[in-house]
């Protein structure tokens, strides 16, 4: 998203530890995403330095969230979430056969490989005319709305490669091949990184860059970047290239994809489309409503601070920057997110949809309530903890360049709301795949249409606050505890129980050694030791101490407490018992 995990052996009854070859797995994708993701910073905070957080930081911000949003739609979303439980039913029934259905699972996968080309590519040919028609009529948008459609039209082709790299991903963890899918994203990271640097010294962007000419050396610098995506993209699919003829996986063309496998695809993605749809939809509403929101200039470089509302002049609550601030404080919740929450999820997942349809849906009901709870004893630290370095890690990897100390801090703001409920977002992870693998496409769909509802009905009303931008971290923070905690009890009572009452104590102890790491770490802070200052030697010194304070007693009351998850993680020499 296994011993296999498609065959896993017989859970303990009292004492819960995840099985260990999904475990294997996450390590592996966790190590890897782990690398990935510090690439990923290292690109935001090299973006950041030379792109600021203003009009081109947030116009590059939109304009890259658009071709992200199809391959959370189409590449993990829809197709992918139908795709993966029938493709893995057809391998298993394929090995069941004795042969008699030899080559029936890759037909399969080659027409539904087909199918998503075709479709991203109407796609992408609709987008390029929708926004070619918007940059010659569309005279009366402010600068910040035409240079992201000019972006988005270099970016758009990206689709069709990061789109198609994201199902042929999950073609290969089927297969238990999950490398070279988690080392794929390290290649966009480093590239954006490296034309980052390169070109800003070519065209000479820097501290000494005149105050004048900084705005269009930025420009020039992001076209240089859009460009950069597309080749980026074909790498990445080109690294999987080698593990998908391993497992004797053929692209062909077919000329008639309209196969029972096809059908019964689309008609299980359809809701998910839908309900992905719905939440990508939240995220550009997000988007949209922070470019719209926020002050500007126009293009004689008048400021812009009020709109037009039914004949009044309503304030801009927001400040120039506040989509690219938003999307910073998304980066760093979603750094120990996808160092473990994803990689279990994404681990999990082939070994869920195997066994979900099984008449015992005992190993299911197992399998999954270890993934909910190791998703919980990462979460609820993660949550915690990120809230207590937010300020230092914002102002370390963003306060320099053209991003100033208030810009900062207004990220920081952000990031502890958004932290806040990492833990929410760690157990949706593992709960929409075990609705996907037992084949409700529905729940998942109404879910989301609820959680975009509750998530405007908070944050509007809270960004003409003195919370500002930082009130739809808290529209996004409401919205999606919500959604986890009524899912997971509509998913309790849909299997006949999951027997949550035998998580009940490894939950509490995870929360007890939550708050005693929260209690060691404000002690750390109030300790005459502490580092104070605004440098960023002192940043670093203020996040290692938490950091590593917080997670020796964090693990060191696991160790105490017996939480079992932990003795899955550590080395056999160090467990308890």
């Amino acid at each position: 998203m296994s011993l296999s995990v498609s065959e896993p052996s017989e859970l303990p009854t009292s004492s819960p530890k995840l099985e260990k070859s999904f475990v294997k797995h996450a390590k592996l994708i966790s190590f890897l995403t782990t690398i990935s993701r510090f690439f990923g910073l290292g690109r935001e905070i090299v973006a950041t330095h030379y792109l600021g957080t203003e009009l081109v930081g947030s116009a590059f911000a939109v304009a890259f969230v658009i071709p992200n949003l199809f391959r959370k739609l189409f590449g993990e979303g829809a197709l992918s979430a139908a795709f993966i439980p029938l493709y893995s039913q057809a391998i298993k029934s394929e090995k069941e056969s004795d042969g008699s259905k030899a080559g029936s699972a890759n037909d399969f996968a080659a027409a539904a490989v087909n199918l998503l080309f075709v479709i991203l590519l109407g796609l992408t040919i609709v987008g390029e005319g929708i926004i070619y028609w918007l940059l010659h009529f569309g005279h009366d948008f402010r600068p910040a709305w035409m240079l992201t459609l000019r972006l988005t039209a270099i970016m758009l082709p990206y689709v069709l490669l990061i789109c198609g790299g994201a199902f042929l991903s999950g073609i290969l963890q089927v297969h238990k091949r999950f490398g070279p899918p988690a080392a794929a994203p390290i290649i966009l990271n480093a590239c954006h990184i490296i034309v980052l640097l390169i070109g800003a010294k070519i065209i000479g962007l820097g501290r000494h860059t005149p105050a004048d000419l900084v705005e269009a050396k930025q420009i020039q610098l992001s076209y240089w970047l859009a460009v950069v995506v597309l080749i980026a993209g074909a790498m990445q699919v080109g690294v999987l290239l080698p593990a998908l003829k391993e497992i004797g996986f053929r692209f062909k063309l077919v000329s008639n994809f309209w196969t029972p496998p096809i059908k019964k695809m689309l008609l299980l993605s359809l809701p998910v489309a839908m309900g992905a749809g719905v939440l990508q939809l939240s995220v550009m509403l997000d988007k949209s409503i922070s470019m719209a929101l926020m002050t500007g200039k126009d293009d004689v470089g008048k400021s812009i601070t009020t709109f037009h509302w039914f004949g009044k002049d309503v304030r801009l609550p927001m400040e120039l920057g506040a989509p690219r601030r938003l999307d910073l404080a998304q980066n760093l919740y979603q750094f120990p997110l996808g160092i473990f929450a994803i990689a279990l999820a994404t681990a999990i997942f082939p070994g869920l949809s195997a066994d979900a349809l099984d008449k015992d849906r005992e190993k299911f009901r197992g399998v999954l309530r270890h993934g909910i709870e190791a998703s919980l004893w990462e979460g609820l630290p993660a949550s915690l903890g990120l809230i207590l370095v937010a300020e230092p890690t914002a102002r370390l990897m963003f306060q320099h360049g053209e991003t100033s100390a208030h810009h900062a801090t207004l990220i920081a703001q952000s990031t502890m709301i958004y932290a806040s409920a990492i833990w929410a977002f760690s157990l949706l992870q593992i709960i929409n795949r075990a609705y996907y693998a037992i084949h409700d496409t529905i729940t998942p769909l109404v879910m989301s249409i609820v959680n975009i509802i509750i998530n405007l009905v908070v944050e509007l009303p809270l960004v003409w606050t003195k919370l500002g931008e930082s009130g739809m971290a808290v529209g996004t923070v409401v919205s999606f505890a919500i959604q986890a905690l009524v899912m997971l009890w509509m998913l309790d009572r849909k299997i006949g129980g999951l027997d949550l009452r035998r998580s009940f104590p490894m939950v509490m102890k995870m929360l007890l050694g939550t708050v005693v790491m929260g209690i060691a770490c404000y002690g750390v802070k109030l300790s005459p030791a502490f580092p104070h200052g605004d440098t960023r030697i002192i940043w670093a010194s203020q996040i290692f101490l938490l950091l590593s304070s917080g997670a020796a007693v964090y693990l060191g009351m696991c160790y105490v407490l017996h939480v079992n998850v932990l003795a899955d993680l550590l080395p056999k020499r160090f467990r308890k018992g």
